[in-house]
């Protein structure tokens, strides 16, 4: 009898290992993790379920990402999300030469749960592509005479991801669903805390000033860009300069700029100018520290002006055409709002 109950199951089984399907080769699965982000065994887990295609297994990986997403966002997202990183893009500063481009910048802040989560490459990347988002949305205030807006995180959520690295493709998701889709690769609860963004036209014909943008960010891991503190500052200057503003001019600006982002976020800088001479958190009073000059170490209002005048952006340090730093804003991650 157990012969016969042998014979009898045996064509079941060869017909079920006839019929398996094939284990996915080592060429597919690098393959499939060359154009996306997930383990072997994910990678494995797709091609298996997709019958070994290519295609439909990265199809068959975002569909699975957005159910994974929502279930661990829905799972994490009381959970606190103190850790992070600020993320700066410039999309364009005003250059003062032929070519006369309008400012378009933002600052964005990031947040996760562990310092472990906000150095991962993916987290930093995401990061950068919401700061380069809401640069390329900001737009001029027409309510407001000043050119740092606060920009509604629901609003940047709602918004088309765009990549940084290549701002030419095709978004595939909103800043939201990015996040939902990092949350289901990282394990961890990553919010948006806040954006502004900072924008101001080209000078017009008849303008007597022009403005530069002036940015720094400390503790960076992957890129300049994006680190524990940072700070955007909008400079304003004489326009057109007496000898016009060369590329070697050009290039000492920018070396100005980024001293006076670096001496921003090296001091505790509150604000730009105090009655107090003594109050070193008003920018102005304190000295200049980070400028790789002869005026090193002197109060940095005073600095603006004598280097003005040794550019050739104004003839006298009483001009009020001299470079002036207007306002600034300085973020560090996790840090009490107002």
């Amino acid at each position: 009898m157990l012969r016969n109950l042998r014979t009898a199951t045996s064509p079941a089984f060869r017909c079920l290992y006839s019929t398996a399907a094939e284990k996915p080769s080592l060429k597919l699965v690098a393959e499939l993790r060359k154009r996306t982000e997930v383990s072997i065994v994910k990678a494995r887990e797709a091609l298996s379920a997709s019958g070994n295609d290519v295609d439909a297994a990265l199809d068959w990986l975002q569909k699975d990402l957005v159910a994974s997403g929502a279930k661990k966002a829905a799972k994490v997202g009381g959970r606190a999300t103190n850790e992070g990183l600020i993320s700066t893009s410039v999309l364009s500063n005003f250059t003062g030469s032929r070519r006369l481009n309008g400012i378009r910048a933002a600052m964005v802040e990031l947040n996760c749960e562990t310092d472990f989560v906000g150095r991962n490459e993916l987290f930093g990347k995401l990061a950068s592509d919401i700061a380069h988002t809401a640069a390329f949305i900001a737009e001029t205030s027409k309510a407001s005479s000043s050119a740092f807006q606060p920009l509604p995180v629901d609003f940047l959520q709602d918004a088309p991801l765009i990549s940084s690295s290549n701002p030419g493709a095709e978004p595939t998701g909103t800043v939201a669903t990015s996040i939902r889709d990092l949350i289901a690769k990282v394990g961890e609860n990553v919010t948006l805390r806040r954006a502004v963004t900072v924008a101001a036209d080209p000078p017009a014909v008849e303008a007597s000033r022009a403005f530069r943008l002036a940015g720094y960010v400390h503790g960076t891991i992957h890129k300049p860009t994006e680190g524990r503190i940072g700070t955007l500052a909008l400079l304003g200057l004489k326009y057109p300069a007496p000898q016009g503003f060369s590329s070697e001019v050009l290039d000492k600006l920018q070396i100005l700029e980024r001293a006076l982002g670096r001496q921003i976020v090296g001091f505790d800088t509150r604000t730009i100018r105090s009655e107090n001479p003594e109050d070193h958190s008003a920018l102005y009073n304190q000295p200049f520290i980070t400028l790789p000059d002869v005026l090193n170490g002197q109060p940095v209002q005073e600095v603006l002006k004598r280097w003005s005048v040794q550019e050739g952006i104004v003839s006298d340090e009483n001009d009020p055409g001299a470079v002036e730093v207007i306002e600034f804003a300085k973020w560090a991650v996790g840090e009490p709002l107002e």
